[in-house]
C-alpha cells in the first residue's frame, strides 16, 4: 500500500501508539513519524528503540507540520493536550485519537480544534494487558476491528484517508456514532473489564482462600479475570468516569441477570442455568466464527495474535 500520510505524530507511545507506528512502518503508509510522551523515561526509551524519527519533547513541538496527529494519551487527559496542541496544528490536519469512550472525548476535544483541521475520533478494539513503548507489535490491529466515529459532518476525503490508513495497518473498519458506540463498548468491553476488576477484589477480599492459593490454583477463568484485571489503572479509571450514563445501565442490567441466576440456584431452577449457558455459550461459539478469537487452549495470546 502506498504511503497515505506524510508526517505523522503520536502523542503518547504506549502500546497502541507504538503498534501503529511499526504496523504502518512496515505497510509504509506514514512517513516521517515523530512522538512524544508525557514520563521522560518513556521520551528515553523510544530514542533508543528508534521508534519515532524525533521524539519531541513536548506535544506542540511533536505535532508541527504533522499531516495525521494521533492522541494516543487516557480520555482525561485528551482535553489539556487538545488545548494544548491547538493553535500549533496544520490547517488541513487530521486529528484521530484511539480512546475507549467518545461522547466525552469529542466534547473535551473538539472545542479546541481550529477552522480547517479534521478532528475524526476513532478506537481500535484492540489491545494486551501490556503497556509502555516496547509493548507494541505490528499484528495488533490484524483481523481487529477498528471503529470510526464522526460527529456530525466531516469532510469526506478526510474520512476516507483514516480509513484507509486503519485498513492498511490490518485492521477491519467500521463507522458508528458515538453513542451508540459507548453503550456498545460498555456492553463489550467496558463491563467485562469492570467485573474482572471486581472478581479479583473479591479475591483478594476472600481471607479464607489465600494469596498463593489464588495464584497456584487458577484455573482458565479466573486466570482470564486477571488478565484483563491486569489493564492500565489510569485508563480505566478515566474510562468509567467517562462515560457514566452507559455504566449505570449496563451494570443495572448486569445486576438484574446475576439476581436472577441467584434465584435460579436458590430454588434449583436447573432448567434456567441450562437455558441461559446454553444461550450465552452461542456467542462465544459467534466470536470465533467471526474470526475475533480461537477455540484453541492458550485462547490465541500468543505474541502474534494478542488480544
Amino acid at each position: 500500500m502506498s504511503r497515505i500520510y506524510e508526517r505523522v505524530a503520536y502523542i503518547g507511545l504506549g502500546l497502541i501508539a507504538s503498534s501503529m507506528i511499526h504496523a504502518g512502518r512496515r505497510a509504509g503508509l506514514q512517513g516521517e513519524i515523530t512522538g512524544t510522551a508525557r514520563s521522560a523515561e518513556t521520551r528515553a526509551i523510544a530514542r533508543e528503540d528508534g521508534l519515532c524519527d524525533i521524539v519531541a519533547e513536548t506535544a506542540v513541538e511533536a505535532v508541527k507540520d504533522a499531516d495525521l496527529v494521533v492522541l494516543c494519551v487516557p480520555v482525561g487527559a485528551m482535553g489539556r493536550v487538545a488545548e494544548e496542541i491547538g493553535p500549533h496544528l496544520k490547517p488541513g490536519c487530521t486529528v484521530t485519537d484511539v480512546g475507549s469512550v467518545k461522547r466525552a472525548v469529542i466534547d473535551a476535544v473538539a472545542p479546541h480544534m481550529p477552522e480547517g483541521v479534521h478532528f475524526i475520533p476513532a478506537h481500535p478494539l484492540a489491545g494486551t494487558e501490556h503497556s509502555g513503548p516496547r509493548s507494541g507489535f505490528a499484528e495488533l490491529f490484524q483481523n481487529r476491528y477498528t471503529l470510526i466515529v464522526p460527529d456530525g459532518d466531516v469532510d469526506p476525503a478526510a474520512l476516507s484517508r483514516l480509513e484507509q490508513f486503519w485498513v492498511g495497518l490490518g485492521a477491519n473498519v467500521e463507522v458508528m456514532d458515538p453513542e451508540h458506540h459507548d453503550l456498545v463498548l460498555m456492553v463489550t468491553s467496558h463491563a467485562p473489564h469492570l467485573i474482572a476488576y471486581t472478581m479479583v477484589g473479591v479475591a483478594d477480599d476472600l481471607r479464607r482462600v489465600t494469596d498463593s492459593e489464588v495464584i497456584k490454583y487458577s484455573a482458565a477463568g479466573f486466570r482470564d479475570f486477571t488478565r484483563i484485571a491486569a489493564s492500565d489503572p489510569t485508563m480505566w479509571r478515566d474510562v468509567f468516569l467517562n462515560n457514566k450514563d452507559a455504566t449505570m445501565e449496563i451494570l443495572g442490567r448486569f445486576i438484574e441477570e446475576l439476581m436472577s441466576l441467584q434465584r435460579a440456584i436458590r430454588k434449583g431452577d436447573g432448567d434456567l442455568l441450562f437455558d441461559y449457558f446454553t444461550r450465552t455459550r452461542a456467542i462465544r461459539r459467534g466470536i470465533i466464527e467471526a474470526g475475533q478469537d480461537t477455540d484453541a487452549p492458550d485462547f490465541g495470546r500468543g505474541k502474534g495474535a494478542k488480544e
